[in-house]
């Protein structure tokens, strides 16, 4: 049996204590100062409201000032903050991971340096820690298509776990693997955790779909727009390609769980493809953002953001050229430049001969 501490409380945190716990591992729960109502529920019915279904028994929850207590002892530490929290739960580790530790991130995203150099949330998280415990854990994250809920009600979920020591992942999958968690593993570190990232960001694309049917009244009509959303999941899937040849991940990741696998659920529906379709239908990104989506987090867009901004910058550099990425450059236009939607189809698989 394993101890297992689990920092944030959101629903993907929470939807993987149902394998651990399943699997007989001590599970402990620890909710940021932003899951204060979602501990205090945990404590008081078992029930974890955003997913509205009872925790395992053998799930303990803690507060977050309870939280050196909850990593005492642990040998898996689980960060389940979003992306946008991610340096602050790296702060957090520094002073609860202890040598031996196996750190294991379901943080998805990207960040920019000035120069527009991308790099992936687990070596953010990293970079928070002291040197002297950071080059004494091992560190790892999840990818792949994975709905939490689904995963909480044992759905057949395929997910791949990620990080540079092979042994390490081998260990970790056993923790998992369930008869319906199903868990492979790969050493492409940066390759799985950039598909995981972009994929967000042409979810929100995905949404687009939907939305100009809602804008032409024909939401309730026989045709729908599949030709469309296919067309953008292509173009999708070549610039998960680009995006391995600059940031040297391998040529064939795109191609399976992390990429297009990863896509194809995240396309499916949640916040970023809601997003998408208020733009489809017309809908200004900024009045999205501030009226119609208020509050409401949005990692596909910050996502965009990073690396929209990061492109030009990329460009100028001669790393990339300037028709590289022509969807996610579109999707920037339309997030950080409040333009309308006008898809570039002609720039898309290399321009129309």
């Amino acid at each position: 049996m394993a101890r297992v501490a689990v920092l944030g409380a959101g629903v993907m945190a929470t939807a993987l204590t149902f394998p651990l716990s399943e699997n007989g591992h001590e599970v402990r729960l620890v909710g940021t100062h932003l899951d204060r109502d979602i501990i205090d529920s945990i404590q008081d019915s078992g029930v974890h409201p955003n997913l509205d279904l009872k925790v395992p028994e053998g799930v303990r929850a803690y507060q977050l000032e309870e939280a050196e207590e909850a990593f005492e002892g642990a040998e898996v530490a689980m960060s389940g903050v979003n992306s946008f929290g991610v340096r602050w739960a790296g702060r957090q580790f520094a002073s609860l991971l202890k040598p031996g530790m196996m750190v294991l991130s379901i943080t998805k995203g990207l960040e920019a340096a000035d120069n527009g150099d991308l790099r992936i949330l687990p070596e953010v998280l990293a970079e928070e820690v002291p040197e002297e415990v950071r080059d004494q854990v091992s560190w790892s994250a999840v990818a792949g298509p994975s709905i939490a809920g689904e995963v909480a009600v044992h759905r057949d979920t395929c997910v791949v776990f990620t990080g540079h020591e092979a042994d390490i992942l081998k260990k970790l999958a056993s923790l998992f693997r369930t008869p319906y968690y199903h868990v492979w593993t790969d050493t492409d570190f940066v390759g799985v955790e950039v598909c995981a990232a972009a994929k967000n960001c042409y979810a929100f694309g995905a949404g687009f779909m939907e939305g100009i049917l809602d804008r032409k009244g024909e939401s309730e009509g026989r045709y729908r727009n599949y030709n469309y959303g296919a067309a953008l999941f292509g173009q999708a899937t070549r610039e998960l390609g680009q995006f391995m040849a600059l940031m040297g991940g391998k040529p064939q990741t795109p191609y399976g769980l992390a990429g297009v696998g990863d896509m194809f659920v995240t396309s499916m529906g949640g916040r970023n493809v809601r997003a998408g379709r208020y733009v489809g239908a017309g809908v200004p990104f900024s009045e999205v953002q501030n009226e119609r989506m208020k509050g409401v987090t949005l990692e596909g867009v910050a996502a965009i953001r990073v690396v929209g901004e990061a492109l030009p910058k990329l460009a100028g550099r001669g790393i990339i050229r300037e028709k590289d990425f022509p969807l996610l450059r579109h999707l920037h236009e339309v997030v950080a430049l409040d333009k309308p939607l006008d898809m570039p189809w002609s720039t898309f698989f290399g321009g129309e001969r």
